[in-house]
């Protein structure tokens, strides 16, 4: 029954996830607008900081509620590697695939309540360099902001309103960072969200950059974190 909890949650909030996340781009410009900042750099990036920080907090509560749900695979994956949490390759192989489905079902949501007008803000990860480039860039990316979600959630501040802002900072910064190269994503069910409704789901392409080299960097990230900051094992009782 936990297994089929875990699942259901993670469809549910990977979803919701993917459907919110979606509109970043739109409430930033109207919000820019709305202020008389349309067109500047910085004031846009501080606003989406702002708005990716309230989506943290409250994707944050609700995963809590929904007893761990997680909306990226990448980052179960990673805890997992460091050493972290309840779950097994067993219970990954199901929460994986359950992402996967609700980053649909979220994509085909906002492109069905977006306006049509507004409907251009709207779209997923993309390729913009050669493959191979591509694939590194997104496995460099994942892997950094892997390990800073480690050190912030593990060994970071205390107070959850800080570590909050601390991971909308970094969220943004390496989307910022990997704008040219691969959107970027580092969330694998996000990009098949995207690459399924617009066709390329099962392409060589979206396997390798939004899945194999993410996952590979996490990992990766996982396993340095674990040796830069051991956790104590628990103790066996006599």
């Amino acid at each position: 029954m936990g297994l089929v909890k875990a699942v259901v949650g993670d469809a549910a909030l990977t979803c919701m996830w993917v459907f919110c996340a979606s509109t970043l781009g739109f409430f930033t410009s109207l919000t820019a607008s709305s202020l008389g900042l349309q067109g500047t750099v910085l004031p846009s990036l501080a606003i989406t900081t702002a708005l990716v920080s309230i989506l943290v907090f409250v994707f944050t509560v609700l995963g809590d509620a929904l007893g761990g749900a997680s909306f990226n695979p990448t980052g179960t994956a990673a805890f997992y590697a460091a050493g972290f949490g309840h779950d097994n390759l067993i219970s990954m192989a199901f929460r994986f695939p359950a992402q996967a489905v609700g980053a649909v079902g979220g994509v085909l949501a906002i492109r069905e309540v977006m306006p049509p007008q507004y409907r251009s803000m709207l779209g997923g990860p993309s390729l913009k360099v050669d493959l191979h480039t591509g694939a590194i860039a997104e496995g460099v990316l994942t892997f950094l902001i892997s390990f800073a979600v480690l050190y912030i959630v593990i060994k970071g501040p205390k107070s959850p309103l800080f570590k909050t802002l601390l991971l909308s900072l970094s969220t943004v910064a390496l989307v910022v960072a990997g704008s040219g190269f691969t959107g970027p994503s580092m969330n694998p069910a996000n990009a098949f969200g995207w690459a399924y409704v617009n066709n390329w789901h099962d392409t060589w392409e979206q396997f390798y950059v939004y899945w194999i080299c993410p996952f590979i960097g996490a990992v990766v990230a996982a396993w340095i974190f674990r040796v830069l900051f051991p956790h104590p094992m628990k103790q066996k009782k006599a």
